[in-house]
């Protein structure tokens, strides 16, 4: 291997002279071939070990072979001196110092503890008695050798026990850690311990396997022994090949005791709620065992090390069924309104790290920015996941996982059953076994940091901003008819959401769904789709949400490469899911665009055109499209989870568009028969599409000088003054929309709707930079523009949070104040 102590490479020695074979014992070379010969040189490494064991003769215990001088044999002479070396460590690491170390760990002044003893010598009792095993049966065969015997199978069997050199090889850098701490903790210790000693085992492995080579050199290939040479050297090179990658990613197996491979199948941080506490963890899912970890603190420039919390062995891992999950403990949820306070933070200090970097500010600074932001992004990651992952050991021990979307938690679902598929055995892992597999996760591991955006690199991928627009068109692939649906969700601050979903298609096996979905996207960079058999069985009650559970039945994943979606045209693909293929179309629109405001074409239309003209005409004081899509959601679609939220289909939006710009006379008529969440998008449409904001352009900027203002009194009153400079059509369209958000947030605990979660949603919509303005953010960074929108939510919040505002009061107001901002 790599790195090896200097004179324990693994080349063979060069060839020794052969010493002049006795005439009298002379023996032809055609019963001996270099099969024989290698096996005396094999047979006297044993030798001389059992000499200094048992101080026997040399001349009486070995086979008086006089082929020796043959020159056949040559290149297998230098094996007596590598071989004999490495049975002699062996033996001389456990009989001094093991033997004595045990003896005196049960005494009341140990040197060591039986714990670091044998952390210390694992598995060396166990490569001992393999090779004397070899040995045992490869004597008699060359004492009593004739032309007919074999013996390629003793080393066949040999290379299929190097399992066991695998696992000491795993453990070897913690027992060396242990003998080097012991070393200098205790002075009678460092008398005795050599740990180049243990180095011995791994090189005897690299000389076996070239003289494996120059063995296959000799033996004609007609030769029974040909074949299973060949299958020796074959899995002795491939376990040269694992051990000699030091730390290299595309190692993903750790050896059990018993030489078996046990592989990393999956890994990934997860939140656990443990005794009430949320803990971020690294979760390793192996072929046989789930293991959850936790990463010490160490310090700058030492080698980081995992803790287990704990492991489940699949054969007892079990999911907990809706009736055992009803006496699992309630599941916190942060309040949204803290969850977005502290992304309003987060882009604040993200637009602070830009403005340093524009002006080539202190690194020291930046670095202060960024390990603030890290703090925050890490709180964020730690306390929005709210959808419960349980698992259940049949030692009656539970485990909580709180994860970010449905899409998540049939990824380790699914990974987990699929390998209890196969015979699994229940086990109980030693300490020292624990302790390398726990120590192999940092090695194996292939999600290396934490989802956060402070751990990304200055020339990664900010993500994307603005509206991503998807057709969910059709799938097929479907075994049976179901009623079948989809979800759309996309990732922003490290966690995904769900974004849309489409109608239930019933009773197919190839539903047309051609819905248009518009997402809004903060730093997204991954578009998910779920599959989902709806059901309609109202005893199969999910006790973690109390919602009715729906069988995933296909899941897929995209990149959103900024490269490939930023056109202007739609761009059709396939994501193909467990044999489902889901056909779907898309096209972004970024935020510089998004703000282009296309005046109407129609001089009747609605869209488009100024309020102050709608009302105007209309002689009413709020646009008719307004409180129509208003009475609507109060009247059916106040208590919708998700009103607001949740994406309208696209054609339905376009086509109650279209009949509003008419002033078509069967507008209620639709509006009765139209899904609500397509009327609460055409509400959305009509006020990002006014040629104008709702709280205007012109005051754009005292609205956010307002909202950043610290002193209560000062804020208060600057963001009245700034109600009262609105245009009065805007003001009273305003307030009416407020107090009608204020009446939707009543229902949160039905429709889960906060006064946060709609400021989110409208907060952007009613207040945008102008045109103008927004060219000069486009010269920074994306994140700036993630500022924007978060003081654009708190700028509606505030007004949300507000006890009820009447205009009557408000223009009285105006007498006592100047109109001028």
């Amino acid at each position: 291997p790599r790195g090896s102590p200097e004179g324990m490479g693994g080349g063979v020695p060069p060839p020794r002279a052969a010493p002049a074979s006795p005439p009298s014992t002379e023996v032809s070379v055609a019963l001996f071939p270099p099969m024989a010969t290698l096996a005396l040189s094999l047979l006297l490494g044993w030798v001389s070990l059992r000499v200094q064991e048992q101080g026997a003769d040399p001349a009486v215990t070995a086979p008086h072979v006089g082929a020796w001088g043959c020159p056949r044999a040559v290149p297998f002479v230098g094996l007596e001196k590598s071989l004999g070396p490495c049975s002699q460590t062996l033996s001389l690491l456990l009989r001094q110092p093991m033997k004595p170390l045990k003896a005196t760990a049960t005494t009341s002044q140990p040197v060591l503890t039986l714990q670091q003893i044998e952390t210390i010598f694992y598995k060396i009792q166990d490569i001992y008695e393999i090779h004397k095993e070899f040995y045992d049966n490869l004597c008699p065969k060359v004492q009593q050798w004739d032309s007919n015997i074999t013996m390629g199978h003793l080393f066949q069997k040999l290379a299929s026990q190097l399992g066991v050199y695998k696992a000491f090889v795993d453990n070897y850098k913690i027992a060396l850690e242990t003998a080097e701490k012991c070393s200098q903790s205790n002075y009678q210790f460092q008398k005795i311990s050599e740990v180049t000693l243990l180095y011995k085992p791994i090189d005897r492995v690299t000389r076996s396997t070239l003289v494996l080579h120059d063995l296959l050199k000799h033996t004609p290939s007609d030769h029974p022994d040909y074949p299973l040479l060949q299958d020796a050297l074959r899995i002795s090179q491939n376990f040269l090949s694992s051990i000699n990658e030091d730390i290299d990613p595309r190692r993903t197996a750790v050896t059990t005791p018993k030489g078996e491979t046990r592989q990393l199948i999956k890994d990934g941080f997860l939140v656990e709620l443990s005794e009430g506490s949320r803990k971020l963890r690294h979760v390793f899912l192996f072929t046989d065992v789930l293991l959850c970890a936790k990463l010490k603190k160490t310090a700058v420039g030492k080698h980081q090390q995992y803790d287990c919390k704990w492991y489940v062995p699949l054969a007892d891992l079990v999911f907990p069924s809706p009736e055992e999950s009803e006496h699992c403990p309630q599941v916190h949820v942060i309040p949204d309104h803290e969850l977005e306070d502290m992304k309003m933070k987060i882009s604040a200090i993200k637009s602070e790290v830009q403005k340093e970097k524009a002006n080539k500010g202190q690194s020291r600074a930046i670095e202060r920015l960024k390990k603030k932001m890290f703090e925050n992004e890490f709180w964020l990651l730690l306390n929005s996941p709210a959808i419960p992952f349980r698992i259940h050991n049949r030692n009656g021990k539970s485990y909580l996982f709180l994860l970010s979307s449905d899409y998540e938690r049939s990824e380790w679902r699914e990974a987990i059953q699929k390998l209890q598929k196969k015979d699994l055995q229940a086990f109980v892992l030693s300490s020292v076994e624990l302790q390398v597999l726990t120590g192999s996760c940092f090695k194996l591991r292939t999600v290396h940091n934490i989802p956060v955006t402070s751990n990304k690199d200055d020339d990664e991928s900010p993500g994307l901003y603005g509206f991503l627009h998807v057709i969910v068109h059709s799938a097929k692939g479907f075994k049976q008819s179901a009623n079948l649906y989809c979800t759309l969700e996309v990732d922003s601050f490290g966690y995904f959401v769900s974004k849309a979903k489409t109608r239930v298609f019933r009773d197919t096996t190839e539903p047309q769904w051609n819905e248009e979905f518009e997402i809004e996207l903060e730093g997204s960079q991954s578009l998910r789709i779920l599959c989902y058999e709806k059901c309609y069985d109202k005893t199969k009650l999910n006790k973690d949400n109390n919602e009715i559970v729906d069988k995933i039945m296909g899941k897929g994943q995209i990149q959103l490469d900024p490269q490939a979606v930023q056109t202007k045209n739609w761009h059709m693909d396939v994501i193909e899911m467990n044999g489902i293929k889901v056909e779907f179309s898309m096209k972004f629109t970024s935020r510089d665009m998004s703000l282009k405001r296309t005046p109407s074409k129609k001089q009747t239309g609605v869209f488009g055109v100024k309020i102050s003209v709608v009302t105007k005409r209309e002689r009413s004081k709020v646009p008719y499209i307004v409180r129509q899509c208003i009475e609507e959601v109060e009247k059916r679609g106040i208590e919708e989870v998700g009103i607001y939220r949740i994406s309208g289909v696209a054609t339905d939006i376009q086509a109650l568009k279209a009949v509003f710009d008419a002033n078509n006379k069967d507008i209620l008529v639709m509006l009765s028969d139209m899904d609500i969440n397509a009327i609460a998008g055409t509400l959305k449409l009509y006020f990002r599409e006014l040629p104008e904001p709702l709280l205007t352009d012109r005051l754009y900027p005292a609205f956010m000088e307002g909202i950043a203002l610290s002193d209560p009194a000062a804020k208060e009153n600057c963001m009245m003054h700034l109600l009262r400079s609105l245009p009065d059509p805007n003001l009273i369209t305003f307030l009416f929309l407020l107090e009608h958000l204020k009446r939707v947030a009543e229902k949160e605990p039905i429709n889960k709707m906060s006064l946060h979660n709609l400021a989110t949603v409208f907060g952007p919509t009613l207040l945008r930079p102008s045109e103008g303005e927004s060219k000069g953010h486009l010269t920074l960074a994306s994140d700036i523009w993630s500022h924007d929108v978060m003081a654009q939510v708190q700028v509606l919040l505030y007004y949300l949070q507000h006890p009820p505002i009447s205009f009557t009061e408000l223009k009285r107001n105006t007498l006592y104040f100047s109109t001028d901002v």
